[in-house]
């Protein structure tokens, strides 16, 4: 099963966990190339849009591009933009439109998610972990 099948398949998951038990109405975005991937309502019946990463390693800040946030938050002003992290440590979700202070830093990162090994010098924000709205930590 190719990397991006994986990982469609764990926001599925999610998305279904989101909306069985914690009343969101969230749906996959269908095209691959948005800078969200998912898009619906909140618990509290407002619009969002969601943007999921999942890790396999911990690192004390998460990293989000520059330009995927740019792009989020192009949304309208009625819609929740939120990030969700999860890595081995736990699961994040971060308020974006609450989160006023970022510094971006230059970053080699692979040129895209899944396509190739290609790195490229990329702007991205590290978010401190005591940002997020929602944190649950894993206990080891």
């Amino acid at each position: 099963m190719s990397k991006i099948s994986v990982t469609k398949k764990l926001e599925r998951a999610v998305i279904l966990i989101l909306n069985g038990f914690d009343e969101w109405d969230l749906k996959p975005t269908e095209d691959e190339f948005s800078c969200y991937d998912a898009i619906g309502i909140t618990p509290k019946g407002r619009k969002c849009v969601v943007e999921f990463k999942f890790r396999k390693k911990y690192y004390e800040t998460k990293m989000l591009e520059v330009k995927k946030y740019n792009c989020i938050m192009k949304m309208p002003d009625d819609y929740v933009k939120l990030y969700f992290v999860a890595d081995p440590e736990g699961t994040y979700i971060f308020w974006l439109d609450g989160i006023k202070e970022f510094k971006s830093i230059k970053k080699y990162c692979p040129k895209t998610t899944y396509w190739n090994d290609k790195k490229q010098e990329k702007d991205v924000y590290l978010l401190p972990e005591e940002l997020a709205s929602y944190k649950f930590k894993i206990d080891n």
